[in-house]
């Protein structure tokens, strides 16, 4: 089998003395959805933030296309391929959605390129084209996340990292946010969840990681989890 495009091993990680993330294990093959789930405070945002080099990695290794990216800084990893969606979205106030996705390019130097991907986006989320010389900030919550998974999109990673995707919306905006990304996944990108909403989660994503305390204490296909009685219990409520 071929080697995985992200592989974590035995991730430590937190903040200052603070250790939230316990010996982590997981991976991510090329051009698959996957997700992680788990419950507020379990560690997933924290894990999202160390892959992407914005928290430091205690010790552990995190090999992206068999190269080792532990230590490097957020914008050296955003150049090798790892973009992150953050939770809340963090588009900039005062700069039109235009402006706010061409942000998300600004490491590449490929302006013809840049302006391709920007009418391809632009055609997965026909409405930040109504409004791409809107204040970004004005939009609705479910646009800034179209907007905010757009930017990401923009910097041409080869893995696309979403921090709590459905949190704050309206189902209907969640299922639209899952067809396009399912459209996106067709070009090859690979797409990394973290969601609260398990059943989101399992929808779209093809196999899965349960962690809880920093620590991940389940994995595999996601339609296989998604019966398992522990997290039909404690997460499905059923």
């Amino acid at each position: 089998m071929p080697e995985p495009l992200l592989k974590v091993e035995s991730l430590h990680a937190g903040y200052g003395e603070v250790r939230v993330l316990w010996g982590v294990d997981i991976d991510i093959e090329a051009g698959e959805i996957a997700c992680i789930v788990g419950s507020n405070g379990a560690g997933k945002t924290t894990l999202l933030r160390a892959l992407s080099g914005l928290v430091a990695v205690s010790s552990g290794k995190l090999l992206f296309d068999g190269v080792e990216l532990a230590g490097l800084p957020a914008d050296q990893i955003l150049a090798r391929g790892i973009a992150h969606v953050p939770e809340g979205r963090r588009l900039f106030r005062g700069m039109s959605v235009r402006d706010n996705l061409l942000l998300g390019a600004y490491l590449r130097s490929d302006k013809v390129e840049i302006h391709r991907d920007l009418d391809y986006v632009f055609s997965i989320f026909p409405i930040l084209k109504e409004r791409q010389h809107q204040d970004a900030t004005t939009l609705s919550g479910g646009e800034q996340q179209m907007c905010a998974v757009a930017r990401g999109i923009m910097s041409r990673p080869r893995l696309l990292m979403i921090d709590e995707l459905s949190l704050g919306l309206a189902p209907r905006m969640v299922e639209r946010l899952g067809e396009a990304l399912i459209e996106v996944n067709k070009i090859g990108l690979a797409i990394l969840i973290v969601e609260q909403d398990v059943m989101t989660a399992f929808e779209l994503a093809r196999r899965g990681f349960v962690i809880e305390t920093g620590v991940v204490r389940m994995r595999g296909n996601t339609q296989m989890l998604a019966k398992d009685p522990m997290i039909r219990q404690a997460y499905l409520g059923l």
